[in-house]
């Protein structure tokens, strides 16, 4: 029976609306998703439906290296064993429920980098975006480039969470190491090179380092001659599509059910979330709030012309994701909370949701890491503004959830040229679910209705949605089932009062960072 006609008699069950299911129950084919993230490894096996199965999932922490001067890094051996420990949880669970994977995915957090040799042998930790060591080499590439044109080309700015900056850097501080590198590739690279002994990098994850011609989906000739990198240093290009098979021996015997099934490249995260949200057309607008935050939007096609202060990557070789991303999210709540040691999460939402908007009168720049979307201002940090003996600290986290949301409406002011008259925002995000408050807020400032995705895990949700689409058991992904949640509906007296207070973080915002060139 071919794939289109099981897509004619398969009918999705009622159960589906739940999101979730048993092993007992799962409807074949199974793909395992890896998901890849900034603080842990996860493993989630979906059933044809994009439902998760309860048993068969696994996690497993990680933590990323800081240090003062910019440094944000991992080490790749240690990501590499977390991902087979949680492939060992997994395929166990399924085992024991005698079912069998038809095909595996992944998605990770981008842009990364690492540099291995010859044998594949990492040479260098993982580089991450959020590393801001390359600051001053994103200074030579603008004298050196027309930032706008490179925009329109790549879809992405000068900015130190991008290859071109990080290239020049290493160059600059480690040349000797540079010479040995043999070739650079993000993690998911990095892990298809270990089990497969060959590599490819999608369109997706390639789009994220800022090197990737939008148009033409090949590597930007006159940026690589800029930077020293010969283009036999950077993977060949794929799509996601396109999947491997064949496991080296030592991972075969490891897991033998493995060991012929197709294994799909890595697609970057953002990618992946909006799949798995169900927002895979410009009418339905994902809202992500985890450790940090995004908007994002899918176009099929190239987008002609990209809004300045935002970028746009790829899903895949049809399909573009323009929007902008916030290096703040939940991260602020957790370093007010640490910061000012505040009560147990339970009092502290049950303060916030009784509060009226703008109560504190404070103005803040939620600049803790950097800001990205959409003034790209890497060396900007956090302001609070107007601080008073009276204000409390429940006050600073108020104001500090207010503001990252008002970013975030910045940046749908910057998207909405893009879309069409009437768009769904869905929200979803670990972040949404430790600040039960932050759905209506953003539904207050945007002035929108905002729907709260029901999936856990919508990354790699994507992932399984991605590969189902591949293996022809969807059609497109527009026929997956959308698991939603509560709607929340804008408040109109209350976005009135946020737009005032929109217009106050701007105004600072202008003097700080446009006007005196203070974080510049």
């Amino acid at each position: 029976m071919s794939p289109q006609t099981r897509r004619a008699k398969a009918q999705s069950p009622e159960s589906a609306a739940i999101g979730e299911t048993a092993l007992a129950t799962a409807t074949p084919p199974l793909v395992l998703a890896l998901d890849v993230g900034s603080s842990s490894v996860r493993a989630v096996v979906f059933d044809r439906w994009g439902r998760a199965v309860r048993e068969a999932r696994a996690r497993r922490p990680h933590t990323l290296r800081t240090a003062s001067d910019g440094t944000v890094e991992a080490d790749p051996h240690a990501l590499l064993a977390a991902v087979a420990s949680c492939l060992d949880e997994v395929l166990a669970r399924v085992r024991e429920g005698r079912q069998t994977i038809a095909a595996v995915g992944m998605c990770t957090l981008v842009s990364n980098v690492l540099g291995v040799d010859r044998e594949g042998h990492p040479l260098t930790p993982m580089y991450t975006y959020a590393d801001t060591r390359p600051a001053r080499e994103v200074e030579t590439l603008r004298r050196h480039f027309d930032e706008r044109e490179v925009h329109r080309r790549t879809g992405c700015r000068f900015h130190t969470s991008y290859l071109p900056a990080r290239f020049l850097w290493l160059r600059r501080t480690q040349p000797d190491l540079v010479r040995r590198v043999a070739r650079w590739v993000s993690f998911g690279e990095f892990l298809e090179l270990q089990l497969f002994g060959e590599t490819a990098v999608t369109y997706s994850v390639a789009s994220w380092t800022g090197l990737l011609d939008r148009h033409r989906l090949c590597w930007d000739e006159a940026l690589l001659e800029f930077l020293g990198v010969p283009p036999d240093q950077l993977s060949p290009l794929t799509d996601v599509g396109r999947p491997r098979q064949g496991l080296r021996p030592s991972y075969a015997r490891r897991w033998p059910e493995l060991k012929e099934v197709p294994w799909f490249p890595a697609v970057g995260d953002g990618a992946a979330a909006n799949v798995g949200s169900g927002c895979v057309t410009l009418h339905r607008v994902a809202l992500t709030i985890g450790t940090t935050s995004a908007l994002r939007a899918v176009v099929t096609g190239a987008v002609p012309e990209v809004p300045w202060g935002l970028w746009c990557y790829r899903v895949d070789a049809r399909r573009s994701l323009p929007g902008g991303a916030l290096s703040e999210g939940g991260n602020v709540l957790a370093w007010i909370r640490r910061t000012l040691q505040l009560p147990d999460e339970a009092t502290l939402m049950e303060a916030l949701a009784a509060r009226p908007p703008d109560a504190h009168g404070l103005t803040v720049l939620p600049f803790w890491a950097g800001e990205r979307s959409p003034g790209w201002h890497e060396h900007a940090r956090a302001v609070i503004c107007g601080l008073s003996l009276a204000h409390t600290p429940l006050d600073l986290l108020q104001a500090g959830l207010e503001a990252v949301t008002y970013r975030l409406a910045t940046v749908f002011d910057l998207l909405r040229p893009l879309l069409p008259a009437e768009v769904h925002v869905i929200a979803g995000g670990g972040g949404l679910h430790h600040v039960p408050v932050w759905p209506q807020m953003l539904a207050d400032v945007l002035g929108l209705p905002v729907a709260v995705s029901a999936v856990t895990e919508t990354s790699a949700r994507g992932v399984a949605l991605l590969a189902l689409e591949a293996l022809g058991e969807l059609g497109d992904l527009t026929e997956a089932p959308l698991y939603l949640g509560p709607t929340y509906e804008p408040d109109p007296a209350r976005h009135a009062r946020y737009q005032e207070a929109r217009k106050r973080q701007e105004r600072l915002y202008n003097v700080l960072m446009e006007g005196s060139g203070l974080f510049v």
